[in-house]
Order: C-alpha cells, then structure tokens, then sequence
C-alpha cells in the first residue's frame, strides 16, 4: 500500500492508504453491503493510524507542565470523574493498582492531587485534584479545543456532517 493525503482529507492530514497495483494474494469473500473482509480490515487499519495520529497531535497542545502522557491521563479521569479511590482510578485507566500508585505518588509531590481518608472505608484513600490540577486541565482543554477549531473551520458542509457522523459512531466504538 501506498500511503499519501486523499483529496478529502489533505484539510486534515490525515494520510490514507491507498491500493497498490499489485493484487491481494487473498481472495475475499463479498459481503451483502458490499465490502470484503479485506476492506474491512484496511478501513479498520487505516482507522486506527489517523486516530493515533489525531491523538498525539492534540495531546501536544497542553498547558506548560513536566506531567508525563501517563500522569495527565490520571489527573484528567480525577478531574473528570473524581473524586476516586486509587482502585477505582486504576480502572478507569486499566492499569495495576502499583502502577497507579506511583502515578499518583508523582501527582501528589506535584501538588495536583490530594489524599484524604475515605468517610465510608477508613483502609481506602480517597484521590482529589486541587486549584492547581483545574487550572492546568482548564488550559489544556482551551488549547486542544482551539486546535481543533480551527481545522474543523476549514472543512467543507459535507466534510464537517460526515466528521459530525464520524464522531457518533466513534463513540460507540469507544462505549463497546
């Protein structure tokens, strides 16, 4: 496969795989919609790439701060979701309770994240996110959502009702 922009989605350099002239060794089988089980696959592929992609871009647009991708991770599910037991935020970010552990320990030297005993299990902790953490979540989500704004300004009406199609169907991708 030869990768390069499609015409649709240079305004988002998004880059696509587009077929080779040599023929799959594969036959595959035609389904009623009239996909393959190879297209399906490459769609699935191609996918997967431009989410990446998309994801490590916005996450370059943050507030100025030392936290790692792992550390904003957490701090982001605390601001969200939180206030959470270690156990529960080891969940949300499915990783091992130890791991988190040293996740939040960087947190809390940092002063982004604060520990209080919980009122219903006095053997549980309970992890909150303090001024600080809001000040830096709030910057981030102001400099990805302009970001973004700006690029989703520059797509056609049809581009931007297929991405606002896209997106619904993204999320259930994530809820499955």
């Amino acid at each position: 496969m030869e990768s390069r922009l499609h015409p649709k989605t240079a305004a988002l350099g998004i880059v696509t795989a587009q077929p080779s002239a040599q023929p799959s060794a594969q036959p595959s089988a035609q389904r009623s919609d009239g996909t393959t089980e190879n297209s399906t696959a490459e769609l699935s592929h191609e996918f997967r790439l431009a989410n990446g992609r998309l994801a490590r871009r916005l996450r370059q647009e943050k507030a100025d701060n030392e936290l790692g991708s792992g550390q904003f991770s957490a701090l982001g599910v605390l601001y969200m979701h939180g206030p959470l037991t270690l156990t529960e935020l080891s969940e949300f970010e499915r990783v091992t309770p130890p791991s988190m552990t040293r996740t939040v320990k960087c947190l809390v030297d940092a002063g982004l994240v604060t520990r209080t005993d919980s009122t219903l299990d006095g053997r549980k902790v309970v992890l909150s996110t303090t001024d600080a953490a809001a000040e830096i979540m709030t910057e981030t989500r102001k400099r990805r959502d302009a970001w973004l704004v700006q690029r989703v300004a520059r797509l056609s009406p049809e581009q931007h009702r297929i991405l606002a199609e896209a997106t619904l169907i993204m999320k259930e991708l994530a809820d499955s």
